[in-house]
């Protein structure tokens, strides 16, 4: 049988690029609350005792930026200054602007004018039958691994846990079909009071055994627990943090491909983030009807201009019907211009910090995700072409 390995990964909440992440789109929810038309783009940088706002934001709403970064803080746990930075104590710096007219110009819905993309690029969304999800085994595996571990930390289940901590699976795959877990690796902060022992032994049975179907273990899968031994200084006094470096992460692990823009601080007139979404609606949709067992969307804008340039549809061979029927039923059922993606995706919701760990895509608890859920009228479509 013709073997491939793939390997995925995740991070903690408290991973320092995920602290950016989150106080960026803590900061557009909250404008998003006071004001749904508010344009935020919002970068965030991480480091040792401090915290770097930059951006532009054009709202009628007020932020009190401070107030965000230090509650972001103290929400993931970092209240303890033996963890590198502590939400009271922490040094918060702002640097925040309008955005630009040049940029708004074509952005703006106005007489004669379509709201087009405030961006130039291509998006990507993929979807395949691995899991429930609809997504790649390995992302989903690893981003069960880190929310146990944030899990176990905040309840005590393991002591002398910290906030940073990582995640990756490697799953051997046999005619494309996953078969065996052939490796974890995970790397969790702690504290000097736990020893290295005990905090492997604790990882192994709290967290890999708790989440890891046993099905997919064997006598050769391999466990690295705090490979390089201990893990004591992390969070932003470890390696400083920025908005928008942890893209795979948020995606789809490294399976199918990736438009190369970040998704948090960003409004959804930003289409590296409502493209993405819509690119990810299209292709789940493909998969969840049985048009194919994989399918990957394309779709790339020019800035300020509404239809997109293109649209791609890849099954990768697992269609049932021709990806030209596809992309033509796609053309009639899903949204592909910004304001249309908007409305579809109830896009101007404050919804984005719960998006900003753990993934944005493969999110079946309820959390609101309009992107997830299935086209009625396009099922309805695939079920009376082929049936």
């Amino acid at each position: 049988m013709k073997k491939k390995f793939l390997t995925s990964e995740s991070v903690t909440e408290g991973h320092p690029d995920k602290i950016c992440d989150q106080i960026s789109d803590a900061i557009l929810d909250d404008l998003l609350k006071q004001d749904p038309y508010s344009r935020v783009a919002v970068e965030c940088l991480a480091t040792t005792g401090s915290i770097h706002i930059a951006g532009e934001v054009t709202t009628k709403g007020y932020c009190d930026v401070q107030k965000i970064a230090r509650d972001t803080l103290r929400k993931i746990g970092y209240t303890n200054p033996k963890f590198g930075i502590d939400a009271d104590d922490a040094g918060v710096w702002a640097a925040i602007h309008q955005q630009s007219p040049d940029i708004s110009q074509g952005v703006d819905e106005k007489e004669g004018h379509e709201q087009g993309a405030g961006d130039q690029g291509m998006m990507y969304g993929y979807a395949c039958i691995e899991t429930d999800e609809l997504m790649p085994l390995p992302i989903m595996l690893a981003h069960k691994l880190t929310k146990r571990m944030a899990q176990v930390r905040k309840e005590g289940i393991i002591p002398y846990l910290g906030p940073d901590g990582k995640s990756q699976v490697t799953i051997e795959y046999q005619e494309k079909i996953p078969k065996r877990l052939e490796a974890i690796v995970i790397s969790q902060q702690h504290t000097k009071e736990i020893s290295e022992k005990s905090l492997k032994e604790l990882i192994e049975r709290e967290v890999i055994q708790k989440i890891i179907p046993r099905s997919l273990i064997d006598e050769r899968t391999k466990y690295h627990i705090n490979p390089t031994g201990t893990f004591i200084i992390g969070g932003p006094e470890g390696d400083t943090g920025v908005t928008g470096r942890k893209i795979i992460v948020d995606t789809y692990g490294g399976v199918g491909k990736h438009g190369g823009g970040a998704f948090s601080g960003k409004d959804p007139t930003k289409v590296d983030r409502s493209g993405a979404y819509a690119a990810r609606y299209i292709a789940k949709n493909i998969v969840a009807s049985g048009l194919a067992d994989v399918c990957e969307v394309q779709l790339s804008y020019a800035i300020g201009i509404a239809e997109p340039i293109e649209i791609d549809v890849d099954c990768l061979g697992t269609n049932k019907l021709s990806e030209e029927l596809i992309v033509k039923w796609v053309r009639e059922y899903f949204p592909l211009k910004p304001a249309e993606i908007i409305k579809r995706l109830d896009l101007r919701k404050p919804i984005y910090e719960k998006t900003a760990c753990y993934g944005h895509f493969g999110r079946i608890e309820g959390e609101g995700f309009a992107w997830e859920r299935e086209c009625e009228e396009f099922m309805l479509k695939v079920l009376s072409e082929t049936y």
